[in-house]
This record gives C-alpha cells, structure tokens and sequence, in this order.
C-alpha cells in the first residue's frame, strides 16, 4: 500500500497543482489556470465507470493477473502515456494539447483510484483498514512531495537560461515523472491479487446490468434512507475549502515572487511533512474521540488556516510567514483527511467497495472543483485577500452537516452486507 499510494498521489499534482506553477509561469493567465482545473471534474465522476472497473475483465490482463490488478496495470499506462505527451509540449505554444494530456493522466488516474480503493478494502479485514489507510495515504503524501518539490527541483536544475522561462526544463520534469509511475507498475506486478468476493450470477443481461449498475448506489439508499442524503451533503462539502484555495495556491507563490526552490522547500517538502503530522495526529485522535468529532475539529481548522493565507496575501515575499501559514494549512489538511478516509472507507460494502468508494469520493470533488474553476476569475476581480476569505467562509455550512450527522447517530455503520 506504500508505492501504490506513491503511484496513486503522483498525478494529482501533474495535472492541478504543480500544472498550474508550470502554467501561470508560462505566462498563462489566471482566469484560464481557473478553468483549466475543470480537468479535475474527471475525478468528480469516476463513479459513472466504477461498475464496470467492479465486474468487466480486461481481455487477456485480467487472466494474467486478476481483477484488480489487471485494472491497474491498465489504468497505470494510460497515465504513463498521457505525462509523456504533457512532456513533449510547451503550454504557451499549444495549450490544447497539454489539457488533452491532462484529460488522460486524469482519466487513468482516477480509474487506478477505483480499482485502488477496492484493492486495498478487500485486502484485509475492517480491523486492519486504518493501517492499510495510513500506510496508503503516507505513500500518497510521498508523492506530493515528488511531484510538487521534486518536479520543481527538476525543472530548476534542468533550466538552461538566466531565470526567464525555460519550457524544456518543465518537460524534462514531466518525463521524470512519467518514469516514477514505474514504481507503481512494479508493485501491481508483485502483488498479490485479493480473494474475490464473488457476487450473485446474473441470470441475463438485464439482470447483470442491475447488478452492476443498480445494485451498488440502491444498497447504500436502502442502508441509510432519508439518512443518505445529509451523508452525501456531507461528503460533497467537507473539503470545499481546502479545495477552492488550492487552485490558487501556486498561482499565488509565483505573483509573490517565491521561486521554484523556495516553494519546493516549504510547500511541497515542509509543508507535505507536515501533513503527514496531522494525519498522524488525526488518526491517534479519532481513535480517542471518534470520527465525527474529529471531522468537526478538521473542518474549523481547515477554515481557518485559509484565513492565514489572507494575512499571507498582504505580507509580500515574506518567507518566514509562508512557513507557518503552510505549517497550519497543512498540519489542519492532515488532521481532516484522516478522519474523513476513515469515515468513507467505513460506509462501504465490501460487497460493492470499488462502486460505493468511487461514489463517495466522486461526491468529494464534485462541488468543489466546479466552484474551483471561477478561482482566477474571483482573484482577477477582487485580489488574493479577498479569495482566501471567501474560501474561509465557504466552509461553514460543513459544521452544519457533521452536527446533523451527530445528533442522528447514523455513523454506526456495518461493514458485513445483512
């Protein structure tokens, strides 16, 4: 769970985070760094093909090495394919070839979580998911560091120029990280395959699509109820935040004057340290108190660390200040993204857990990545200050939800189907 959850967090970043550095660097203006984050929406809707990643075999790969690994393997090398081709472009001579890129690594990307998820849920048993969990989501902050300060790193060596723009430097970078997904494959190779949970057989066609279709979104209605609803608000909001600020963060460092070494530094290795601190943190906590508690706690800290960055905003190139404003949105990140993996992984069926999990995170990114893509926009119009405040605000409906879902006790949630 270490490299897949390496290989898992390197794209995110390629096509979000650092993408937008590499962008706003070009000269690529705001506003279309903020549309062009629409790219994430894929993710938003990996529950459309999820039941297909649950039953369809992929011909000869699936005989080879199973279900989930076959998925992938496959899913792996359509993200490979797409970050070479991100590295044979320069954006600000074609920018719509980068963005086709980007819709494939993005693509691949969310159907290697799909099958992922349900890789690691049916590993073990629901003693064992927190560990599998943190063991997960510790490769996966690796990769944050490798594919925000290392592409930054790489890309400040490989500069030939004096400082101005250097577009093959960003593709050397690209190409490097295309390589690193390496790691992934080889663990898929080495793994092994999960005990299949087998599912009733369908009797025809119709049947199979209810099954496959139907049956994984109806169980979870028919489990909650009316209950359902306030838990899918719930998943649709809590990272909205953390989410909107984000796109904005690295557009950001560059119009403070932070270079690529500084950001690499303190936001992509200090700053990833400390998230990994807080889900640390986060973890020991919910096990003492609880995971709606914690995702009360994770929620208030998430909220106020964006007004941190308001503060930040008016402050200048001031490098101590980005240290503790990344130390606190971090360490509050870590906190939040523990209890909440906890409390996803607990609403799932192991009986439909690729389906189901995709839902929930699907639901995660919905909102808030279309709210994302008016982020230049908004700064555009009323300046970094301003952006970050709102994102702060934004957030309050959030404590509404976790309270609700407190005060009706629906967490109790049963991992063994009736």
């Amino acid at each position: 769970m270490l490299f897949l959850g390496f290989s898992a967090g390197l794209p995110l970043l390629l096509i979000l985070g650092t993408l937008s550095f590499w962008l706003r660097e070009a000269g690529i203006d705001r506003s279309t760094i903020g549309y062009l984050t629409w790219v994430g929406l894929i993710y938003a809707f990996k529950w459309v093909w999820a039941p297909l990643v649950d039953r369809l075999p992929i011909p000869l790969l699936t005989k080879l090495f199973g279900r989930r690994r076959s998925w992938l393997l496959f899913a792996q090398a359509l993200i490979i394919l797409g970050l070479v081709g991100m590295s044979s472009v320069d954006p600000k001579l074609a920018l719509n070839a980068v963005v086709w890129c980007a819709l494939l690594v993005a693509f691949g990307s969310a159907t290697q979580d799909i099958a992922l998820d349900a890789f690691r849920i049916e590993s073990a048993n629901s003693d064992h998911q927190a560990a599998l969990a943190a063991t997960y989501q510790t490769g996966y902050r690796l990769a944050l560091i490798w594919a925000g300060a290392g592409v930054l790193w790489l890309a400040a060596r490989a500069e030939t120029g004096s400082g101005s723009y250097d577009a093959s430097a960003w593709q050397f970078a690209y190409l490097c990280m295309a390589a690193s997904i390496g790691v992934g494959v080889i663990t898929t190779l080495l793994s092994k395959e999960p005990i299949r949970v087998e599912l009733p057989k369908a009797r025809n066609a119709k049947a199979w699509l209810h099954q496959t279709l139907i049956e994984p979104f109806a169980e979870f209605i028919q489990r909650y109820r009316w209950h359902a609803i306030l838990i899918l608000s719930l998943i649709a909001v809590y990272r909205i935040s953390d989410v909107v600020m984000g796109i904005m963060a690295n557009p950001f460092y560059v119009d403070m004057g932070y270079t690529k070494d500084e950001v690499a530094a303190v936001s992509k290795v200090f700053g990833v340290v400390m998230t990994l601190v807080g889900a640390f943190i986060g973890g020991v906590l919910t096990l003492r108190f609880g995971v709606l508690r914690i995702l009360f706690l994770g929620a208030i800290l998430s909220a106020v660390s964006n007004l941190l960055f308001a503060w930040l905003a008016t402050q200048g190139h001031d490098l101590r200040g980005l240290v503790w404003v990344i130390s606190a949105d971090n360490l509050s990140s870590g906190i939040a993204s523990a209890a909440f993996i906890a409390f996803l992984s607990a609403l799932t069926n192991i009986r439909y857990s690729a389906t189901q999990y995709a839902l929930f995170s699907s639901m995660m990114l919905l909102l808030p990545k279309w709210l994302a893509g008016f982020s230049g926009v908004f700064v555009d119009s009323f300046g970094y200050p301003a952006f970050f405040y709102g994102t702060a605000i934004i957030g309050a409906p959030v404590l509404v939800l976790i309270w609700l879902t407190i005060h009706f006790n629906i967490v109790q949630i049963k991992k063994e189907p009736n």
